[in-house]
């Protein structure tokens, strides 16, 4: 076992939702294991997941060593459009997670890639072998896969110094006024429903910087964006667009309530992505089609 220690920075309501923010790689359903095993004390004292925490409170957790687990392969049908001896790119589809959590392990982009590559980076751990990046869930696109810990340092030096390029295309609400622009703000989580990201305070949330570029307007009220993200923050693109007063259409989380199309998620796709290849040094560019869901919405619509 070994334990981590937090000094309270500012008040929160409760204790596990204190946790579930500082305590890196624990989802909330992890945490909430770890106040039901007293595995939690506030200021020496065991504490309650609903327990209010002051500002100067030391929290102390006891985390159990981790049980042993590991992705396992699985024949599950995978778009890989580019490979060769240090990297892959897939067009995950929309409704895979790209890797295990909150229970779920099987199923997963990292399941898939297990049963179809022959070497994986193992720098994220069993877990999450070969990923450098992710997507949500529900959104469809291109991911660039580590092959070995090699190309995986160098992808991840690229994606934190801005220069892998990833490019997004989403349907947005409304007609957008601008043509184009940039949003600049901080991203954490939504004071008022820890499961969502928000827009918060620079002492709140991290640096999100995305551009934004107007490809088409409709007369049924809706734009076609381009986005291209220069920071990869928690449902980035998703946020700034309700940021922006112009939500993905679909988006079960930022989105309407009441949605004109029927659909499993947000109409948002990895358009293209752009990296230099860690090996050679060249530089690659990928892109990956409108999925044909999207497209059957944008047939339905007329250009303004």
């Amino acid at each position: 076992m070994k334990e981590e220690l937090f000094t309270a920075r500012e008040s929160y309501a409760r204790a596990d939702v204190f946790l579930s923010e500082n305590l890196s790689g624990y989802t909330r359903s992890a945490v909430k294991k770890l106040f039901s095993g007293g595995y939690v004390s506030i200021n020496g004292k065991s504490a309650k997941p609903s327990q209010a925490v002051s500002a100067g409170d030391v929290v102390r957790a006891t985390l159990p060593d981790a049980e042993e687990y590991s992705a396992k392969p699985e024949n599950i049908p995978l778009d890989i459009i580019y490979e060769d001896g240090d990297v892959a790119v897939v067009n995950k589809p929309q409704g895979m997670t790209v890797h295990a959590g909150n229970g779920n392990t099987e199923g997963t982009l990292v399941n898939a890639l297990l049963y179809r590559l022959d070497s994986l980076s193992g720098i994220n751990g069993v877990l999450r072998p070969g990923i450098v990046h992710r997507i949500d869930k529900d959104t469809s696109g291109l991911l660039v896969v580590a092959k070995n810990d090699k190309a995986h340092l160098s992808l991840s030096k690229q994606i934190e110094e801005k220069t892998c390029r990833r490019t997004y295309l989403a349907l947005l609400e409304g007609v957008v006024k601008r043509d184009g622009g940039t949003v600049t703000t901080y991203i954490g989580r939504d004071p008022s429903d820890r499961i969502k990201m928000a827009v918060v305070s620079p002492e709140k949330g991290k640096l999100a910087i995305t551009d934004y570029t107007v490809l088409k307007r409709y007369k049924e009220n809706f734009t076609l964006c381009r986005f291209d993200l220069h920071t990869g923050r928690t449902h980035q693109i998703r946020v700034h667009a309700r940021h922006l007063g112009y939500p993905v259409v679909g988006d079960p989380v930022y989105g309407i309530k009441k949605q004109r199309f029927s659909l499993n998620g947000q109409l948002l796709h990895a358009w293209r992505l752009q990296f230099t290849h860690p090996a050679t040094g060249e530089e690659m560019c990928f892109e990956a089609p409108l999925p044909d869901y999207f497209k059957s919405v944008l047939s339905k619509l007329k250009e303004i």
